[in-house]
């Protein structure tokens, strides 16, 4: 072993992962226009299960079609896809891997052309650049039997994974999303027994995890991924991350993920457009590769499950830093395995000891686009191109998601005639 990235580690429940790197979500947008899985993500899957990592996070997998994050994400909301599904995590365990499927509901966060009328713990409008492409209605308020459904599509979505050969899933709880939507005092302004408090705000994520725990049982592993901060002015903080973590103890979860940011504030992708708040730069983080692992180790002190710490690592040695300094115990990685799929493999081995940072002669508004169209090559069967420019990527990304778009909502109006 040359490093505590190549250490096992041993889950709550009784699950081993073979190693400390995990190939962290990202959207992939290649299910189909019923948003089922295709044989172009099982391409991509069978790719990533000989990366060398140890664990597999798919994309967004949503519990109600009506709040997509994109048109083509998988949908697990009634019995019709299982045959795909279950091809999916096939192809993502071929080489031994763990693959866990990450369950979400994005709330508001949902086109206006998919959802003119979505849901979110209030009727406060997502802030963001209105000239930047976004189109986004303003949300209803959910009223406790929405609220309940939803819970129940969570745990619904985690016994269909669960029987389809997922070895785990995790929960989204971040990234502006439904739940991370509930924890934050910006979005939630309920006066209810599912607002004000932390507790209160807590309540929808405490009770989807006590839901799920009961569809799958005590020995499958459950993670969730949680912003240490949403690094906005009166937002969800780090303080309450440390304590939402305390309560969280004693939830029989697998594994915490740590992200942080949304759309209002995409810190995921290095960027801060509003006032962080309390939060704001540290000097701290400043000095450190990775964008949260700043905030990871106040929360690793007081979590009785593994850390994963996901965003911004490129050296081996600021993945060892972290481990060696109590920081973390799993290394997310994304982005370096679209420039790269192999990369955790020969980082293992000793191959290599920085990942490739193409996003760093990208215009910023490039990244996503530049890494979307690299999976769709992926899917294909072929390799990344690194040569590929941010403005060609982010044309024909707006072409690819436009007939996403148009095939979606064909389908829904011949499902409706």
């Amino acid at each position: 072993m040359t490093n505590l990235l190549d250490w096992p580690l041993d889950l709550p429940c009784g699950a081993t992962l073979s190693n400390r790197v995990a190939k962290a979500a990202m959207s992939e947008g290649l299910a189909d226009p019923g948003n089922h899985s295709t044989p172009r993500l099982e391409t991509l899957y069978r790719r990533w299960a000989g990366s060398g990592a140890g664990l597999l996070l798919s994309g967004n997998i949503q519990v109600d079609r009506w709040h997509l994050e994109r048109p083509n994400n998988i949908v697990i909301d009634d019995e019709s896809g299982r045959v795909q599904l279950a091809r999916l995590a096939d192809a993502g365990t071929s080489r031994g891997a763990h693959f866990w499927a990450q369950l979400s509901h994005s709330g508001r966060q949902v086109s206006s052309y998919i959802n003119p009328a979505p849901l979110s713990c209030s009727d406060v409008e997502i802030d963001v650049m209105r000239k930047a492409g976004f189109s986004f209605a303003k949300p209803k308020p959910m009223t406790e039997v929405d609220i309940r459904r939803a819970i129940g599509q969570f745990a619904f979505a985690a016994k269909e994974v669960k029987d389809a050969g997922f070895t785990g899933l995790s929960v989204h709880a971040a990234h502006g999303y439904l739940i991370s939507q509930f924890l934050s005092p910006l979005a939630n302004r309920r006066t209810d027994r599912w607002g004000g408090s932390l507790e209160n705000r807590a309540r929808l994520l405490l009770e989807a995890i006590a839901a799920i725990r009961r569809a799958v049982g005590p020995q499958f592993p459950i993670g969730i991924k949680l912003n240490a901060s949403d690094f906005q002015k009166g937002g969800f903080t780090n303080a309450e991350c440390v304590e939402l973590v305390k309560l969280l103890n004693d939830t029989g979860l697998d594994l915490l993920e740590l992200s942080g940011g949304s759309l209002e504030q995409p810190k995921v992708v290095g960027v801060t457009l509003k006032d962080e708040g309390e939060d704001g730069p540290r000097a701290s983080a400043l000095r450190r590769e990775a964008y949260f692992v700043a905030f990871a180790g106040a929360v690793r002190k007081v979590a009785d499950m593994p850390v994963m710490v996901t965003g911004g690592f490129r050296s081996t040695a600021g993945m060892v830093e972290a481990q060696e300094g109590g920081d973390l115990d799993v290394v997310g990685l994304a982005r370096p395995l679209i420039a790269e799929p192999e990369a955790p493999l020969r980082l293992l081995a000793g191959e290599i000891d920085k990942l490739l940072s193409p996003e760093a002669s990208l215009n910023v508004f490039h990244i996503l686009p530049w890494n979307y169209m690299q999976i769709e090559r992926l899917a294909d069967g072929l390799d990344p191109d690194l040569s590929l420019t941010g403005e060609a990527a982010m044309a024909a990304f707006a072409r690819l998601e436009g007939r996403n778009m148009a095939a979606l909502l064909d389908y829904r109006r011949r499902r409706a005639a």
